[in-house]
C-alpha cells in the first residue's frame, strides 16, 4: 500500500512541539513501513497562521504570504525528520517519486505554491501524482462534521460522504490562507476530480493503527 498522510500542523504543535505524539507516531510509521510505503506532508497550523496574519496589513501579494506559510511548513518537516532519523532534499514532486523507488518513508512539507490552497492541495496532488492508494487527512477533531464541533455540542461526526457532498461542502466555506478546516477546496476538488479515496482521523494513533490494519475506525471515508 501507498499512503499520504496529511499530518496537520495543529496536531504538531499545540502551545508547544507536540514531542510525546511524534515520537510515538515515528514510531507506528515505522512499524508499518517494511511493507508499504508512505509520505508524510507536515502542514503549518496556528505558526504558519501567525506569520501569515501578520502580513496581511503589507498589502503583499497573495503569492508572497502563501510561500511564508510553504516555509513553516516545511519547518515542521524538518522536525518531524530529525525525530524519525530521515534525510531527503525535496525540491519538486518528482523527488518525491524517485525518493519512494529508494526508501519507504518520505517526509515533506508543502513543495509548491498554489493559488487557494493549503498543504492540503498539495497532499492531493500528491496522491494522484504517486497513485497513492489511500489519502489519510489527521486533524485535531475526529473527522468530518456537519459542524464545527468545537462551537457546536451537537455536532454530528459523518463517517461516510460522497466525493461530490464533500467538495460542495468544502465550497460552502471562503477561502483565507492559513485557513484552520479539515481540507481547503484546492484538496476537495482534486479528490473529487480523480476519486482518490480519503480518510479523515483525529490524533490517536491506535486509531490510526486500524486504518493501516483494515479495521473499523472513528473518523470519515470519502469515497
Amino acid at each position: 500500500m501507498i499512503y499520504v498522510i496529511s499530518l496537520g500542523g495543529s496536531v504538531i504543535i499545540k502551545d508547544k512541539i507536540n514531542i510525546d505524539f511524534l515520537t510515538k507516531f515515528s514510531k507506528l510509521i515505522k512499524k508499518y513501513s517494511h511493507r508499504n510505503k508512505f509520505v508524510i506532508v507536515t502542514g503549518g497550523g496556528s505558526t504558519a497562521r501567525k506569520y501569515m496574519s501578520s502580513l496581511t496589513n503589507f498589502h503583499l501579494d497573495r503569492q508572497k504570504i502563501g510561500l511564508i506559510g510553504i516555509a513553516v511548513t516545511q519547518l515542521n518537516a524538518n522536525l518531524l525528520k530529525s525525530i524519525m532519523k530521515i534525510n531527503s532534499k525535496i525540491n519538486s514532486i518528482k523527488d518525491i517519486r524517485n525518493l519512494l523507488k529508494k526508501q519507504s518513508i518520505v517526509i515533506t512539507g508543502a513543495f509548491k505554491y498554489l493559488p487557494n490552497a493549503t498543504s492540503d492541495g498539495n497532499c492531493a496532488q500528491l496522491a494522484h501524482y504517486i497513485k497513492a492508494d489511500l489519502f489519510i487527512n489527521i486533524t485535531n477533531v475526529k473527522g468530518l462534521f456537519d459542524k464545527d464541533p468545537r462551537s457546536h455540542q451537537n455536532a454530528k461526526l459523518l463517517k461516510k460522504i460522497t466525493y461530490d457532498k464533500f467538495n460542495l461542502l468544502m465550497h460552502k466555506i471562503k477561502f483565507s490562507y492559513g485557513q484552520h478546516f479539515i481540507l481547503d477546496q484546492t484538496a476537495s476538488k482534486l479528490i473529487k476530480k480523480h476519486k482518490i479515496k480519503t480518510i479523515i482521523i483525529g490524533e490517536k494513533l491506535t486509531n490510526l493503527e486500524k486504518v493501516f490494519q483494515s479495521k473499523s475506525f472513528v473518523g470519515t471515508t470519502i469515497n
